[in-house]
Parts: C-alpha cells; structure tokens; sequence
C-alpha cells in the first residue's frame, strides 16, 4: 500500500496529540525550556501552539524530536523496569 510508512514512528500520531503528551510529560513552562518559542512562553495555549507549529516547520521538527526523545526514554525505563 502505498500510504503505510512502516519506519515512520510518527505515522498516527496528530500533531495536537504529541503536544497534549508533552505539555501533560513537561507542562508548559518545560517546554519552553527546551524549545524557546514565544508560544510555549508567553500565554500558552493548544490552539496557539498548533497553529505556530503548523506553519513553522524547523519549531515542529524540534518538538517532534522532543516527542521521539521522551518516548524512547519510557520506552528504555518499562525494559529497566520490567527487567528487575
């Protein structure tokens, strides 16, 4: 088929939703921390967050990388775990 994307780890997974999961993972305040644009800052919100990401490729190119990090990172925690 010609729109699976087998090595695609974001393939699914909205935009709204990795920035729901890192604002629950980190809040707002964390994100900012870690990709310092004003919508993460100052007055934060869902839809101003979506819709700077959606027209700002490199802001949601990091907060992909973000998503992609934190979930290797449960990922690597539920084997260390799961192997004790």
């Amino acid at each position: 088929m010609a729109n699976e994307q087998p090595k695609n780890p974001l393939h699914g997974i909205t935009l709204k939703a990795i920035v729901e999961d890192l604002v629950q993972r980190r809040g707002w305040d964390g994100l900012a921390a870690e990709i310092n644009v004003r919508c993460f800052s100052v007055d934060p919100s869902m839809k101003s967050s979506l819709a700077f990401l959606r027209k700002t490729l490199w802001a949601r190119t990091q907060v992909e990388g973000l998503y992609l990090a934190d979930q290797r990172k449960l990922k690597r925690q539920a084997a260390a775990s799961g192997s004790s």
